[in-house]
């Protein structure tokens, strides 16, 4: 039987095999060790950087602007979804849409988002709200289609009223998969936001830091700003993981 102190211990395993991977390749020198450094040289430097106040504005730049193209997401996908999902008639008549532009790359449309909003944060939160809002709606379309037909079938025969089917059955239902779709969502925002603060003219944020990093050569900004997004990212998706867990906790049951 697994202790408690085991199952916690077993997130840290794929950090320490990636540290001890890198580590192993900095030893044999596999890359110039001026394009690679040491991780422990690497995480030094990151945590160094917490102390300034240029990299403090970095991460509530990029945090900022990923949470408010979320909300923005979540906002207009979920109860889209939640709507088209309760007809399918009406969910398949826009299917081709919906996937079209879900298949398409965000940052393709990097140009004709600069178009309509100019270069400003608008900007860059509305292409990510925009990559974002098409996960979300179509997860949460397809929790409700996907809703227990057995529980719509007694519900129906017990004449239940369409606005409490709807409600306590089909919203609640929906809730598992609309998650999975808000936490894809939230990963979307982060890994567009970045981009956009790369390509798009940018004075601040994680992603204007790692090319300007890149471009000056500071090679161990460019890897400890590329470390504390990936960890920004984790960390999100983890709050999303307990509001679940707390939310959805009759998920696992029949």
């Amino acid at each position: 039987m697994t202790s408690p102190w085991s199952s916690r211990l077993l997130p840290l395993i794929g950090p320490l095999l990636l540290f001890a991977l890198w580590q192993l390749a900095v030893s044999a020198q596999w890359l110039n060790p001026v394009l690679l450094p040491s991780p422990l040289d690497t995480l030094g430097f990151m945590f160094q950087s917490f102390a300034e106040p240029s990299m403090r504005t970095d991460i509530t730049s990029t945090l900022y602007r990923t949470l408010a193209a979320f909300a923005f997401a979540a906002a207009v996908g979920v109860p889209l979804g939640v709507i088209l999902g309760s007809s399918e008639k009406v969910y398949r008549s826009l299917e081709f849409l919906i996937d079209f532009f879900r298949s398409t790359p965000s940052s393709a449309l990097i140009p004709l988002f600069m178009l309509i909003f100019g270069i400003s944060d608008a900007n860059k939160i509305a292409i990510a709200a925009f990559a974002a809002v098409l996960v979300i709606l179509f997860n949460s379309a397809y929790g409700v289609m996907n809703a227990k037909k057995t529980r719509l079938m007694a519900a129906k025969v017990m004449g239940i009223s369409r606005w409490h089917i709807f409600k306590d059955i089909l919203l609640m239902e929906s809730l598992a998969q609309t998650f999975v779709g808000l936490r894809t969502g939230v990963s979307i925002a982060l890994v567009i936001v970045i981009v956009a603060e790369m390509f798009i003219g940018s004075e601040n944020g994680l992603g204007h830091r790692i090319i300007d990093a890149q471009q000056v050569f500071n090679i161990k900004d460019m890897y400890a700003s590329i470390l504390i997004t990936g960890a920004l990212g984790y960390l999100l998706n983890l709050a999303f993981l307990l509001i679940e867990k707390k939310t959805v906790h009759w998920s696992s049951q029949a």
